[in-house]
């Protein structure tokens, strides 16, 4: 008796939860998979929620839990134009494997990286 399987494609979810902070820095919580499919998902949605002048933008990295070199230049270019503007970009708690990736590609060493909210919002206006 020979039983075939069939496959189905998982596809990543990847969500984008936007907030303000009492503060006016923008929160941009990100949970799934920052690969290809994750990130043509949230793509658009994560730069109208980093446009403007002289903003300051936290993403919540801590429920992500794949970050793909796909990923990586919608973080950078986001960066790069918030800061042409006057603002800044900073992560918050990527976990471990995450954090990796930042630091091999040196991401981390452009964009600030913080363990906890209070201190990231108490630095990333002041820094």
């Amino acid at each position: 008796m020979c039983v075939e399987l069939n496959k189905t494609e998982v596809k990543s979810i990847m969500k984008l939860e936007y907030s303000e902070l009492d503060n006016g820095i923008r929160l941009i919580k990100l949970i799934g998979r920052l690969d290809m499919d994750g990130t043509n998902s949230i793509d658009k949605q994560f730069v109208q929620h980093c446009a403007g002048e002289n903003v300051f933008v936290l993403v919540d990295l801590s429920r992500v839990n794949y970050l793909s070199s796909i990923g990586i230049p919608l973080l950078i270019t986001s960066a790069k134009a918030i800061a042409s503007r006057g603002g800044r970009m900073a992560f918050l708690a990527p976990q471990a494997n995450v954090k990796s990736v930042l630091d091999i590609t040196g991401v981390s060493n452009a964009i600030r990286i913080y363990k906890d909210l209070e201190t990231a919002k108490e630095r990333l206006m002041s820094a």
